[in-house]
């Protein structure tokens, strides 16, 4: 009490946890439970009789947090029976309106006599004054022989912000629509809220009729606030009982725990073992960090999967969207730059203001966001995912509102290459059809090909038909009964399609893991070290290539601390170092190498330095072979080329990239000229 008489009018609130009120008296906490309106009257009242003596006209809130368990009731379970009772709700924050003053108690002069009439205005219906009262010393007309002016000044105003909430994706199973809900924040509280937050609200649930000429016997409901709790908990919504603690340290000091995570991720489709071990990786995430100077170092792990069609990439992401704490999955083709990040809109919501609402990446915070056809996407909302990938944050100046929101999600991407399937016979990186500012921000890159091999197809299709058949036996009833097959025998035989670990145990398991700060031993910084100093000496000769960069040994720092966290470890060993090096190792041979050279700048710019070299022999050649009008034959300079050991086909695809860059242009078909030197005609 002290300290509201001392720091008002900057803290005008008194919070209470509800076991404080419980423990004081049962009664009284049943009682607010089920009659919070006037119970919490009550409590501010008695409030502002103890501190009246130091402050005049105190201006103060009780409010209560932490509600019970059988308080918190879901937006869809929300019923008639809930109506003016107290409820403790979690959510998402969708939208939210900008603060405004609202009229709490409202002063008015009649327009006859110049008396002032106050009116307390309570719920979201203005109220004016039915007469001019004698009584009070007016002229006793009404309001039909009279006009009421509202007088502002002397009026009492609060601050105020509409929100809306939705239910959190996690919660949702089957493609279910998420509904929501519409909350009032009042005072304080206001102004402290973005679209994206994950919140616990606890308040009133109101009642308002439909219909403004026409009433209506259907109602509305919002929430009256009376306290926000914020999540700081990754993961809190998932529950984990002493039992469930149990059997994951039980499980975390198996010696197969690494292959049983593994056998977990999509068991359905065959092979890609390195892709879904840095996929398991991606799930228990890195550990982020704050320096001492402010600076945010992400531990979320980026994935892109490039493959031919039929590689069953999209059913990998779905996968990974069920199966990660808070998933969400969206289709490139199908989502804009505003369903990515926020999209400003224009609603009844806010009055016909402009209010935020947020996107995938920011529904998907601390959490896994998996988006289908990179490739579909167009430039404009491709580079609306730049600043996610590396900041974790994403930066909105949309209708004059400018904010930031949290998105410190993984993405896991997947793309088709340029065209449609991969040519064996060129390099792999020119057939990556995602510009190189978007690629290099990935921490590893899976290129899936799909190439007829008899063994290889043999393989892939017993297990397809393995996977159909017993999708087959399982519709069945009373499968024992079809006499033409063994029901038994082909359960047992695609045991193999069955996860290592239940979902929801997986799902506890990472839940868990996530609480975990593993720090990096000596050996696991000696191994990391070692590497990479060692790949990046194949790039200390002078017509070397850059093999490696700083970004690399990032993503194998976040993979090593992933890799601990599976295991339950608080230490980073040499082991977990070796398991990321791998799997960069296997990615960079795919795609960062030219000529059994390794070369990042494929990844990084889009072009080798060979290819770079190239570029400036056939810049050169194209300035010293054209004449003043017509310039130089492609034939001609093919033929000098080849002199300089450049293929044909390379200097057909360097001349239609330096032709699409602008720096040489066709004065007639089949001729060229640098765009530099002035044109002549």
């Amino acid at each position: 009490m002290s300290a509201i008489a001392d720091l008002y009018p900057d803290v005008r609130s008194v919070y209470v946890d509800f076991s404080e009120v419980e423990r004081f008296d049962p009664d009284l906490a049943n009682y607010t439970l089920m009659n919070p309106t006037l119970s919490l009257k009550s409590a501010e009242d008695a409030l502002k009789r103890m501190v009246s003596h130091t402050l005049t006209e105190p201006f103060v809130h009780f409010r209560i947090k932490l509600l019970p368990h059988d308080s918190r009731v879901e937006i869809r379970k929300l019923r008639a029976k809930h109506l003016g009772t107290f409820v403790s709700i979690e959510g998402l924050v969708r939208k939210a309106t900008e603060v405004r003053p609202k009229v709490t108690v409202a002063e008015f002069e009649c327009a006859r006599c110049g008396h002032r009439t106050t009116v307390v205005q309570e719920g979201m219906q203005f109220r004016e004054p039915l007469e001019c009262s004698k009584d009070e010393g007016g002229c006793g007309r009404g309001t039909g022989s009279t006009r009421f002016k509202l007088l502002t000044d002397p009026s009492k105003f609060v601050d105020t912000q509409k929100i809306e909430i939705q239910e959190p994706p996690e919660g949702l199973r089957g493609g279910a629509q998420p509904e929501r809900l519409v909350g009032f924040i009042e005072d304080d509280l206001s102004g402290r809220i973005s679209p994206g937050d994950r919140l616990i609200l606890n308040g009133i649930l109101r009642s308002q009729q439909k219909g403004t000429q026409v009433k209506s016997t259907l109602f509305e409901i919002n929430l009256d606030v009376n306290s926000v709790e914020y999540e700081e908990h990754e993961y809190e919504e998932i529950m984990i009982t002493p039992e469930d603690e149990l059997k994951i340290r039980e499980f975390s000091t198996s010696v197969d725990v690494f292959e049983k995570i593994i056998a977990s991720i999509s068991p359905t489709i065959y092979g890609y073992t390195q892709e879904k071990e840095a996929l398991a990786l991606q799930l228990f995430g890195g550990v982020s960090k704050v320096m001492d100077d402010g600076t945010r170092i992400r531990g979320d792990i980026h994935i892109a999967l490039i493959g031919d069609p039929g590689t069953a990439k999209s059913q990998i992401l779905r996968y990974m969207a069920l199966l990660a704490p808070r998933g969400i999955y969206t289709s490139g083709k199908a989502s804009s730059a505003a369903g990515l990040t926020a999209a400003a809109v224009k609603d009844e919501f806010g009055e016909g203001r402009w209010t935020l609402e947020a996107g995938a990446l920011v529904l998907a915070d601390k959490g896994l966001a998996c988006i289908d056809e990179l490739d579909k996407m167009n430039d404009q909302d491709r580079s609306s995912i730049h600043e996610s990938l590396e900041q974790g944050t994403i930066s909105v100046a949309k209708a004059g509102i400018t904010a930031t929101l949290q998105s410190r999600c993984a993405v896991l991407g997947a793309a088709n290459p340029k065209y449609g399937r991969f040519d064996e016979n060129r390099n792999i990186a020119e057939q990556i059809d995602l510009p190189p500012a978007l690629l290099s921000r990935f921490d590893a890159i899976f290129t899936m090909t799909d190439r007829p091999d008899s063994e290889q197809d043999r393989k892939v299709a017993g297990h397809i038909l393995k996977a159909h058949r017993r999708g087959e036996i399982k519709l069945h009833e009373s499968p024992e009964n079809i006499t033409e097959v063994d029901a038994a025998e082909i359960m047992r035989d695609s045991d193999g399609l069955v996860p290592a670990m239940e979902r929801d145990f997986l799902r506890k398991y990472v839940a868990y893991s996530k609480r975990l700060t593993p720090i990096m031993s000596d050996e696991a910084m000696r191994t990391l070290e070692g590497y990479y100093i060692s790949i990046r000496k194949l790039g200390e000769g002078e017509e070397a290539s850059v093999p490696i960069t700083a970004r690399q040994l990032e993503a194998l720092i976040r993979m090593s601390e992933a890799s601990a966290r599976a295991r339950l470890s608080q230490i980073v060993g040499s082991d977990d170092a070796s398991r990321a090096i791998k799997i960069v190792e296997y990615y960079l041979q795919k795609v960062a190498s030219e000529g059994g050279k390794r070369d990042i700048d494929l990844i990084a710019t889009g072009t080798s330095r060979s290819q770079r070299e190239q570029i400036y022999v056939l810049r050169s050649l194209v300035q010293q072979l054209s004449d003043e009008r017509r310039g130089v034959s492609a034939e001609e300079l093919i033929q000098k080329a080849g002199s300089e050991n450049i293929p044909e086909d390379r200097v057909r695809a360097l001349l239609k990239r330096l032709s699409d860059a602008g720096e040489i242009y066709s004065p007639q078909p089949g001729y060229y000229k640098l765009a530099s030197e002035e044109r002549i005609g």
